[in-house]
């Protein structure tokens, strides 16, 4: 699989990353209903072993179990094929209340006590790229709205935060520093104290609100690495009304505006991706991640998986190369369809 340069990080990543929210299990806010650890680290090692070389998680995802699980299937691994690992900090959960949404918290006791957790949840010495999951609000977060939340009196300031990361850094408990879901705004607040390696903002064919954070990103000499290009499964080519239906109680895609109202549109838009796959002799997901690498200034790409097979199904979108007659065809099938926000075309 293609390596590029995650920004000045120093470190040379695949295209794409696995990403384990999907793996994090079922009892909390934001879970996806029932796993199977054993799948979830199958699959794991199989984007490894088929070239995969990171691996994005968060403290918050399974309430701790993502972390653990993505720890203990790389310690399974010859210390040679040892992916980088990834992770999240500043959402943090009511140990009492499980299911109650996780409150946006950036204070720096409370930053130095979740990578502490963090480290000894993933079994390693340093973390090679800690990101702040969202901008402090002091508020829960909700995915329900559009994640801005209400500003507490008692949230901790940009800078203040970002501070800390930089000194998290300097200490070498962390190799690089990224954000995520942050404004162009904010990311140039916090250029201002240190410099920002990464940025993690959601992107897909559905999802291009995040084109300004790319462009200040490709802007800054800074790495980029999008999550959910599949937009949570829709854009795998698999999912259909009847199948929204049939998702357990627990996952909390059924409360999601894409899978409800926002549904019949991208919809549209996955199956007008199907003759482009056609032609390239590959999956409809495998097109719709490539249309996402395709845009300029993204480093790379975090696609989830519970199972062997469903990394079968996305793995070989780093060698698609989509046509600008494939692009312009895309782009003409997302205004149509009205899914989502944001430029059709990169």
């Amino acid at each position: 699989m293609t390596t590029v340069p995650l920004g000045s990080t120093g470190m040379n990543v695949s295209r794409l990353g696995f990403g384990s929210w999907a793996v994090s299990g079922p009892g909390w806010h934001f879970g996806w209903g029932a796993t199977d650890d054993a799948e979830s680290i199958a699959a794991i090692r199989r984007a490894v072993t088929s070239g995969v070389n990171w691996i994005d998680t968060a403290a918050v995802y399974g309430l701790g179990h993502s972390e653990e699980l993505v720890g203990r299937a790389v310690a399974g691994l010859p210390e040679a094929d040892r992916p980088y690992l990834f992770t999240k900090v500043g959402l943090v959960w009511d140990p009492d209340n499980p299911l109650a949404a996780p409150r946006r918290i950036m204070k720096p006791a409370s930053v130095r006590r979740e990578v502490e957790d963090s480290l000894r949840r993933l079994g390693v010495e340093h973390i090679d790229l800690y990101q702040v999951h969202w901008p402090d609000t002091g508020e829960s977060l909700e995915f329900a709205g559009d994640g801005s939340g209400a500003v507490s009196p008692n949230a901790t300031p940009l800078q203040e935060y970002w501070q800390v990361m930089a000194d998290l850094k300097a200490e070498g408990k962390v190799r690089a520093i990224g954000l995520s879901n942050h404004s162009p705004e904010q990311l140039q607040a916090a250029e201002e104290i240190a410099h920002v390696d990464v940025v993690q903002p959601p992107f897909s064919a559905i999802n291009r609100s995040a084109a300004a954070e790319v462009a200040w990103a490709n802007a800054h000499g800074t790495g980029v690495i999008v999550y959910s290009p599949l937009q949570s499964g829709l854009l795998t080519g698999t999912f259909s009304a009847g199948r929204v239906a049939s998702l357990p109680a627990d996952d909390w895609r059924r409360a999601s505006r894409d899978f409800t109202t926002g549904l019949p549109a991208n919809l549209r838009l996955a199956d007008a991706l199907r003759p482009v796959a056609a032609r390239h002799g590959v999956t409809v997901a495998e097109v719709a991640i490539a249309w996402t690498l395709a845009w300029p200034g993204i480093t790379g790409a975090i696609v989830g998986a519970r199972t062997a097979a469903q990394v079968d199904g996305w793995i070989a979108a780093d060698a698609v190369r989509l046509t600008p007659a494939d692009l312009e065809e895309i782009a003409v099938a997302i205004t149509a369809s009205g899914a989502g926000v944001g430029p059709a075309r990169p």
